[in-house]
């Protein structure tokens, strides 16, 4: 089969695509990720077919700091990037056709969810849905785009809040799909209720790709909702480290990760003397992966305690750490999850918050960091949290559980069970097996 995926967002948004797009490959599939150009090499160099699309979410962050700077505020949040959407999605369809011309499924994700559907009505073949957290309403999962209450709310007022989400998230793209997108594509326009309402499987089947050893299924959910595990694009295998950091983790215990992945901050420097003067003060050691510019890339950084480097793959450094501070993405939660070590998150945005909410809640992450109000001594006192013995146990037997799962393999059974994916010839390339394991 050809299969089209739109993978619209950060690395958090796309690995996880690849490491899907070369098992369906392996098993005789012929797979094309359309996203940002920023990601084309990483596509490419995997052996995946790869198109462009309008969504540069880099380049969109460092033109529109202001969009990290408020992504903990829902409506201000919204507000700035229904503009920023507007303006990418005059490209969408135009590129829209050209990646998904043959294809015989369109998989969406994210904020690419809708442009999917839009897309697989005009070409005439299913579409599927993808998250990486969960959207669909329920009772017993609180809506991850909003603050996190401390405490447990009644399930009618969590099923009324998701729905009152819906519809934020709706004027957010509303515009941008029916104004510029559909009228492109010679689609009628859809409304609130064609999106989310709509009762056919054709809208509501989604993924999940995430493990229910961190979150587990919402009871309400109906069979149209499926939670495969996490699908892990895993390079270490592959990947030699320098010289200089052999020696460094050689040289002494365990060090803790420090890192901001995708996020990009204005105050990168005040956060490094923070996280800096703590790490100090506790006397442990450190790792500082300056990612996107989550924190300052100045190589005087260094001492006999401390190494900096830009990023290194998650699955060969993780399970050399004592614990990681980073900022609750999907995928760099997962990837700590299935090392086994404890996290410490400081949320940019609220489905990062989410994130470190559910850690909490296991025991295996110390309560989050505010980022507005952070201080030194706040990064000192969850260190020290996160470097107990007792969480790093209860860290292990979570990330015994996901090195358990096969979350590639029961996405691709499930598709199957939906008659969304036919039985491909198997070729002679390198299986995500691999990929997915510990």
């Amino acid at each position: 089969m050809r299969i089209t995926i739109l993978a619209v967002g950060t690395q958090g948004d796309v690995r996880p695509f690849i490491a899907l797009s070369r098992e369906l490959q392996a098993r005789g599939h012929e797979i094309t990720i359309t996203t940002g150009r920023n990601f084309e090499d990483l596509i490419r160099g995997h052996g995946i077919g790869f198109s462009p699309m309008t969504a540069d979410y880099e380049k969109l962050m460092r033109n529109s700091p202001e969009l990290v700077e408020r992504g903990m505020n829902l409506v201000q949040g919204t507000r700035i990037m229904r503009g920023l959407l507007h303006d990418m999605a005059q490209h969408w369809a135009e590129e829209g056709r050209a990646a998904c011309e043959g294809a015989e499924l369109i998989v969406g994700q994210g904020s690419g969810t809708v442009l999917a559907m839009s897309l697989a009505e005009a070409f005439g073949v299913p579409s599927v849905q993808v998250q990486f957290q969960p959207v669909t309403p329920c009772s017993d999962i609180p809506p991850v785009m909003l603050p996190q209450s401390p405490f447990r709310l009644p399930g009618f007022i969590n099923r009324g809040l998701y729905h009152g989400l819906r519809i934020t998230i709706w004027q957010l793209f509303k515009e941008a799909i029916n104004d510029v997108v559909r009228k492109d594509l010679g689609l009628p326009p859809v409304t609130y209720s064609d999106v989310y309402r709509n009762l056919s499987p054709e809208r509501r089947r989604v993924l999940y790709a995430y493990s229910e050893a961190v979150l587990p299924r919402s009871r309400d959910w109906t069979e149209l909702a499926q939670v495969t595990g996490y699908w892990f694009l895993d390079e270490g295998a592959d990947w030699t480290p320098p010289d200089d950091l052999a020696r460094f983790l050689e040289a002494g215990e365990k060090p803790v990760y420090i890192g901001f992945g995708s996020m990009l901050t204005q105050k990168a420097e005040a956060v490094t003397r923070m996280v800096l003067g703590a790490v100090k003060e506790i006397g442990c050691r450190a790792v500082l992966a300056t990612g996107w510019g989550g924190l300052s890339a100045d190589p005087s950084l260094a001492d006999a305690n401390v190494f900096v480097l830009k990023q290194a793959p998650h699955d060969w450094l993780f399970p050399r750490m004592a614990g990681a501070v980073h900022h609750g993405g999907a995928g760099t939660t997962a990837a700590a999850c299935r090392a086994g070590i404890p996290s410490l998150i400081m949320p940019f945005i609220t489905e990062q918050a989410f994130w470190s909410g559910r850690l909490e809640e296991k025991g295996i992450a110390p309560p989050r960091l505010n980022r507005k109000t952070v201080t030194q001594g706040a990064f000192k006192r969850g260190i020290t949290r996160l470097l107990d013995p007792a969480m790093k146990t209860r860290a292990e037997a979570v990330g015994a559980k996901i090195r358990a799962e096969d979350g590639i393999g029961r996405a691709i059974d499930q598709l199957t069970e939906w008659g969304l994916l036919t039985q491909g010839e198997p070729q002679p390339t390198e299986s995500a097996t691999r990929a997915n394991a510990v």
